[in-house]
């Protein structure tokens, strides 16, 4: 079983559009980093950020912020969260688990870019849309945390592997 295979399955079963980005893109696209949360770049239709929240909440994870997380699917809360609120994510989490969802509301990289140079992994009969790299280096080069600083010199790395090979 990997990480978040609940979550992911259930994604694959109701035809979530998403795209795994952070941490967890940056080991399967080939870097070893330490990460505990799942955070997903996702399309903003009412639609899909509502199947999001329900199978997020069907799966026991809760939201810290004080809000109706139904609310994420308001294209006019998310700009005013955005705006007001600087937020950048939407976090979901399981009190009693290390489990952490991040569905990132505000990118310099947009879903649609995302998904089309998304790069597809199997494991067993799931299939993950993950970031391509360059995407990845775009979306992380825009945040300077000291991580993602990190993150951009290995993933350049891994892309420079990647060419000579």
């Amino acid at each position: 079983m990997i990480f978040y295979e609940e979550v992911l399955r259930e994604f694959q079963s109701h035809n979530i559009k998403y795209v795994l980005v952070g941490g967890l893109a940056v080991n399967l696209l080939g870097s070893l980093r330490s990460t505990a949360d799942m955070d997903i770049l996702v399309e903003m239709s009412s639609d899909n950020l509502r199947r999001i929240v329900d199978i997020l909440l069907k799966l026991g994870y809760e939201v810290k912020q004080p809000v109706d997380p139904m609310k994420l699917a308001d294209a006019k809360t998310r700009k005013e969260w955005i705006t007001n609120k600087h937020m950048k994510a939407f976090n979901f989490h399981k009190v009693n688990e290390l489990k952490e969802v991040d569905i990132i509301i505000e990118s310099p990289v947009s879903f649609e870019k995302a998904q089309v140079n998304a790069i597809y992994f199997s494991i067993d009969d799931l299939s993950l849309p993950v970031i391509s790299l360059d995407d990845l280096i775009e979306m992380k080069t825009k945040t300077g945390r000291t991580i993602d600083k990190q993150d951009i010199e290995e993933l350049k790395k891994i892309r420079e592997l990647r060419k000579n090979s």
